[in-house]
């Protein structure tokens, strides 16, 4: 099936206010706070960019803590995109949450992953179509993670038991994937930028330096 007559894809986008002393905390020894908040910011705008580009659905951003923040609002208006509030709870609710209002296959991802390209979304939906078969579709991270998860219909017990923010996020995935006797395909892992160490390939991909100006 091409493209153009696919079952279309939601994407989510889960990105935190880029807030000086607030967001990529990890980074500002390396960075300082102003510095942290700018490549925050501009991880968001490429995340937002690069699942537009994909052109496989309606793309949502899903804001933290709030979708009122001035950055927000001026996304919503310059790129005519919907901005919905994170709702509370630990991570897994918050993604389970936004996959409960999806009709349809649905991509979530972060704002971490700038080697994520148009072509790994097009690629997890594929994986997600129905001749596919799968349930679920998922993006190792190197860290231990996941860069991006996708699901054919909402499945919040996949979101339960997982140790956030751990090096096991994936491996207990995995676990919970097959413990729902869900079928789920894997792409080729991807790296985020988290800490200090990850600037310098950062810096480096594409050739190109402005992430860090």
């Amino acid at each position: 099936m091409s493209r153009a007559n696919a079952e279309p894809v939601g994407i989510a986008v889960f990105a935190r206010a880029p807030v000086a002393g607030q967001t990529k905390t990890r980074l500002i020894p390396a960075l300082g706070a102003s510095g942290a908040a700018r490549l925050h910011r501009r991880l968001i705008l490429s995340a937002l960019a690069v699942s537009r580009a994909a052109a496989l659905g309606p793309v949502v951003v899903w804001a933290a803590p709030d979708a009122g923040q001035r950055f927000f609002r001026a996304l919503s208006r310059r790129c005519q995109v919907s901005v919905c509030a994170q709702p509370g709870g630990d991570l897994g609710e918050r993604m389970a949450a936004a996959f409960a209002g999806q009709r349809g296959p649905m991509l979530l991802i972060g704002s971490d992953c700038p080697a994520l390209r148009p072509a790994h979304l097009v690629s997890a939906a594929a994986l997600l179509g129905e001749a596919a078969g799968n349930h679920a579709v998922v993006i190792p991270a190197e860290d231990g993670g996941y860069v991006l998860i996708g699901l054919r219909h909402p499945e919040p017990a996949v979101f339960g038991g997982i140790d956030w923010s751990s090096a096991r996020v994936m491996a207990q995935t995995r676990q919970r994937l097959s413990e729902l006797g869900l079928r789920w395909a894997e792409l080729p892992e991807l790296w985020d930028v988290d800490r200090a160490a990850d600037l310098a390939r950062l810096a480096e991909l594409d050739g190109s330096g402005p992430w860090l100006r």
